[in-house]
């Protein structure tokens, strides 16, 4: 095995399967393994775990949220970057963004195998994250099931893992075709108030009010659909005011925000204005008081809303 892995992004799905096939190589190994949280740590913690043992002649490292590890426990990565243990394997877990920059250009200077781990944003990286996600279960499925299990559980990859773990366990043996996902998922197709969220602020009033209805009859809490309508106005504000020369991975920790969601952010902001802004979180604030009981009816007060927000986009 290499001696450092970085993986490296703000897809926690991600993260977890790269982490996961990892320490199952190194268990095949008998590696000894030591798992720590960066934020965690106090000034030594590191050191130690990194210092020769007399009993074990494979260790493991693993150090997650790298980018939340005390300034001054640093120097203990940086030290040990310069002499490695050829015996010892370290795999650095960061989310990305420009916390902890430093030190990720310092291990990047290590040459260590990085796995990236950004969100998919494409229908098609969704669809072979999840025959992927098969084959690591020893299983095949068929394209239509695959395109169907998306389209059933959404885009969240921490559901469709959980998606693939249970027909695996369920399905008969064979390949997994489209009628065994259709059983399990009774082949709706599942929106949420994030969904919602885009194509309200893509000003797209028809299909926010279709995507709506399908989060609602889904069993997404009105709430959540409140919840995502401000999140994602609050985005549009916040990078509103920051300078569009600046790269979006230089606004991450200025904006609290990840470098996708700023780009993200900047793409819907096209056709709103300040004026703009300041109704849709208006219509939010009114809409959220509404699903909490301050009206009889959070489904109409919703699709106001929305309506609302649309209008609002481009001044109409």
């Amino acid at each position: 095995m290499n001696s450092f892995y970085l993986i490296l992004g703000s897809e926690g799905a991600l993260a977890d399967r790269a982490l996961m096939k990892i320490m199952t190589e190194l268990k095949s190994e008998n590696a000894e393994i030591t798992s720590l949280f960066a934020g965690e740590t106090v000034l030594g913690d590191i050191a130690d775990s990194l210092a020769p043992s007399l009993f074990s002649e494979r260790r493991a490292l693993i150090i997650r949220d790298l980018q939340d590890l005390p300034e001054d426990n640093r120097d203990e990565i940086t030290r040990y970057l310069g002499n490695p243990d050829p015996s010892t394997t370290v795999v650095f877990v960061h989310k990305g963004g420009v916390k902890g920059k430093a030190l990720l250009d310092a291990i990047k200077k290590a040459h260590p195998e990085i796995i990236a781990c950004e969100p998919l944003k494409k229908e098609n990286e969704k669809q072979d994250f999840v025959r992927n996600l098969f084959l690591d279960l020893g299983r095949k499925a068929s394209p239509g099931a695959v395109a169907a299990l998306v389209h059933a559980v959404g885009g969240d990859l921490r559901e469709l893992s959980a998606a693939c773990s249970q027909i695996v366990a369920d399905a008969s043996a064979g390949l997994i075709d489209e009628a065994q996902v259709d059983k399990y998922h009774q082949g709706r197709m599942e929106s949420t108030g994030f969904d919602v969220a885009d194509a309200t602020l893509d000003g797209n009033l028809s299909q926010a009010l279709i995507t709506l209805r399908s989060a609602l009859d889904t069993g997404t809490d009105p709430v959540m659909v409140t919840s995502a309508l401000a999140s994602a106005i609050r985005s549009l504000a916040k990078v509103s005011g920051a300078n569009r020369s600046v790269k979006s991975f230089e606004l991450a920790g200025q904006l609290g925000m990840a470098p996708w969601q700023i780009d993200k952010a900047r793409r819907q902001l096209q056709g709103w204005t300040p004026r703009g802004i300041a109704a849709a979180v208006s219509a939010v604030a009114t809409a959220d008081a509404a699903v909490k009981g301050a009206q009889s009816d959070p489904i109409y007060a919703l699709e106001h809303a929305v309506a609302t927000i649309t209008a609002a986009r481009s001044g109409r």
